[in-house]
């Protein structure tokens, strides 16, 4: 009797992108249509976040990042791709699931106050608000909001209305409600947009606090550069893609001196795309086409002359 023939060990299946990471962003497109004129406001962006991380996301106006944010914190829904956040599906998420997730297990943080607080509730009613809607018992709400603004800084001003309250201290209180229901992450559309550079300086230091103390997970979106640089991973958004990424390391010197150290990446999208940065293109001439050699440790861009 003949041996039974051997199947070939089929290869072993690659890891699904992003696997492990606590945000997941894989050929997101989300396009508007405004009667006959369709806009795509975001082109397969890829981006991946790894819990208790903090990082910015900056880009022009008009770039996608707040669509992008939109999407994340379950306001607006992506029309394409993939996109999770923990369990969530974002893209396959029920109207009961959306509120859920709002409520549990993401906090938001508008640029305007006037959208992220109540004019006629006090500081500690405010951040009472979210889990009186949660059903979370009234000891226990109150014991939190007591001490998510004694974190913040605000234990004093807790029965002030925002009114009383200087715009740093409006911004303080907002990321306490948005706090409120121990959500696992804080997205932040522009926070310090209408603060003052001290100020924001006061915000930010606030924000690290609540990544390195709480340990949730905050993602920022910004146009402005240098509160950028206040983080230690900056993803840069251009027409809708994911372009580049600066990652910043603390490294000590011989004399026992620190200082900071930033190191720029072009982003390679999964369908092996790289946006190569306007002032390389301009220096090069870089056009429509150019040629592209394999070198034994990297792979060189020439102008197709």
């Amino acid at each position: 009797m003949s041996a039974p023939l051997s199947l070939p060990t089929p290869p072993p299946k690659a890891p699904e992108f992003g696997a492990d990471a606590l945000i997941v962003c894989e050929s997101l497109v989300r396009i508007y249509q405004t009667g006959p004129i369709e806009v795509q406001a975001l082109q397969g962006l890829d981006l991946i976040v790894e819990s208790g991380e903090m990082v910015a996301v900056v880009g022009a106006s008009g770039s996608g990042k707040s669509t992008l944010l939109s999407i994340l914190a379950g306001i607006d829904a992506p029309t394409a791709g993939r996109a999770r956040v923990e369990k969530w599906d974002l893209l396959s998420m029920s109207r009961t699931d959306r509120v859920r997730y709002r409520r549990h297990t993401v906090g938001f943080v508008r640029q305007q106050t006037a959208s992220n607080l109540v004019p006629y509730l006090t500081a500690r009613q405010m951040v009472d608000l979210p889990m009186t809607a949660a059903r979370v018992p009234a000891r226990t709400r109150k014991a939190r909001s007591m001490e998510l603004l004694g974190a913040l800084g605000m234990g004093d001003l807790a029965d002030r209305r925002p009114g009383q309250l200087s715009g740093g201290q409006q911004m303080r209180v907002a990321i306490a409600v948005a706090l409120a229901n121990e959500p696992h992450v804080l997205f932040a559309d522009e926070p310090t947009g209408e603060l003052d550079t001290a100020t924001s300086a006061e915000v930010f230091e606030m924000l690290r606090t609540v990544n390195r103390n709480l340990g949730v997970t905050i993602v920022i979106v910004t146009h402005d550069p240098g509160v950028s640089g206040q983080v230690e991973r900056t993803v840069a958004i251009r027409d809708g893609r994911t372009s580049s990424e600066v990652l910043r390391r603390t490294h000590t010197r011989e004399d026992g001196g620190e200082h900071v150290i930033a190191e720029e990446y072009a982003v390679m999208d999964r369908a092996g795309r790289v946006q190569i940065p306007r002032d390389y293109r301009e220096a090069l001439a870089l056009t429509r086409r150019v040629r592209l050699a394999l070198e034994p440790d990297h792979v060189t861009i020439r102008p197709d002359a």
